[in-house]
């Protein structure tokens, strides 16, 4: 749906990573019960937009043309388009252990080039007429990876046959999509700083060379269609989990000329200080299916922990005193999660921005983390709950 505010084009919508189900049966099936009640509760009189996640099985199951043609069948049905697909988790993303295998296969692989080559197919198929479209991705591969043999240059080989499958697209169909790293604590891109680094990696004249090749055309085109297809996923929970502020981290990707298709509206936890007696209140949080990546800020320096687990060793130690931010999307509609706090201030400060000018095409909610919260979060059905983030949007945008 549009979302109002300055950009009379940009998209809201929310994430389908929330509902369980790896296979196109499974969902599509999500979609028939969750999307009609979301509907009726946020836009009856227009059409739903719908941000859709796929594991590669399902991605590739829907191409099938019996299936495509089924699929632009139920959208029409449910008043409902895809504009974005979230393309990051491969594989299982629900009721098994996930935590660093979410990044796996990674862009390091061949697997990761194929999957976002399905992803950009289908959406090719399926985008309205004169919109652009956007996946998100993994931001390369979890930082632990990063000193494997040649990862960084395997990474930038296979991001540049992403982008020249994307000019393919365009040149096929008319569609423009454009693919969007999501930085994320604890990963090769991890802030904004390490974003705008390696981008200028990948405008480096041998890079830019290898793009040209595969694509036909000369260096300076090249470029042009690198910064084309190729930019950011900007997640405001991962952005206050690193202590960055969210409008200067798009200022400066503005400056540098990356674009960012897609903001994720998420909020993350945030403990001003810890205590001894929220030892007991964050463990609720460490559910073992997801990564929890913690920073805290101590003495004017920040210390990163790749799970809460660590950090929570750390404190009883006597060490990681100081501010806590945790990797944990928490509903956007609660201002007070108790005896602790959440970044939301950092989202509604971007969201009043919204309503002034323009940010991003695409924007969605992405709390996925339903299933496993502590239950005094949720609130009615998960679909109520969806819509009611929803609703909290609009309203920060709208007024």
């Amino acid at each position: 749906m549009r979302l109002g505010g300055a950009d009379p084009d940009a998209q809201l919508t929310y994430c389908t990573n929330i509902h369980a189900g790896e296979t196109w049966a499974d969902i599509s099936r999500s979609l028939e019960e969750h999307v009609p009640i979301i509907k009726a509760a946020v836009c009856p009189s227009e059409q739903m937009a719908i941000g859709l996640r796929l594991s590669a099985v399902a991605a590739r199951a829907v191409l099938a043309p019996e299936a495509l043609a089924a699929f632009k069948q139920q959208l029409a049905r449910l008043g409902a388009y895809v504009f974005t697909i979230n393309a990051f988790p491969y594989g299982p993303f629900h009721g098994t252990r996930v935590k660093e295998d979410v990044y796996l296969p990674d862009w390091r692989s061949d697997e990761r080039v194929a999957f976002t080559a399905d992803a950009a197919r289908l959406l090719a198929a399926i985008l309205p007429d004169g919109m652009m479209g956007s996946i998100s991705t993994v931001p390369g591969c979890f930082k632990a990876n990063v000193a494997a043999p040649d990862a960084v240059a395997l990474m930038i080989e296979r991001l540049v046959a992403a982008v020249a499958d994307l000019v393919t697209v365009e040149r096929q169909t008319g569609r423009l999509i454009c693919l969007a790293l999501e930085p994320e604590p604890c990963c090769f891109l991890e802030t904004t700083d390490e974003a705008i680094a390696f981008f200028e990696q990948l405008l480096r004249p041998a890079t830019l060379a290898r793009l040209s090749a595969r694509i036909d055309v000369g260096r300076s085109e090249a470029e042009w269609m690198m910064r084309r297809h190729l930019g950011l996923c900007y997640d405001v929970c991962h952005g206050s989990v690193e202590y960055e502020t969210p409008l200067e981290s798009l200022a400066k990707l503005a400056a540098a000329g990356i674009a960012v298709p897609k903001i994720q509206l998420s909020a993350a936890l945030r403990v001003p200080r810890m205590q001894p007696e929220l030892v007991d209140v964050l463990r609720r949080f460490d559910d073992g299916v997801y990564l929890h990546q913690t920073i805290v800020r101590q003495d004017d320096r920040l210390v990163r922990f790749e799970d809460l687990p660590g950090a929570l060793a750390a404190f009883a130690r006597g060490e990681a005193n100081g501010e806590w931010r945790i990797h944990c999307h928490v509903p956007l509609f609660h201002a007070d999660l108790g005896p602790i706090a959440s970044t939301r201030d950092d989202l509604i400060t971007l969201l009043g921005a919204c309503a002034k000018r323009k940010l991003a095409p695409h924007l969605e909610v992405e709390t996925y983390t339903w299933d496993v919260l502590p239950r005094e979060l949720r609130g009615g059905s998960k679909g109520e709950d969806i819509a009611r983030e929803l609703a909290f949007v609009l309203a920060q945008v709208r007024t």
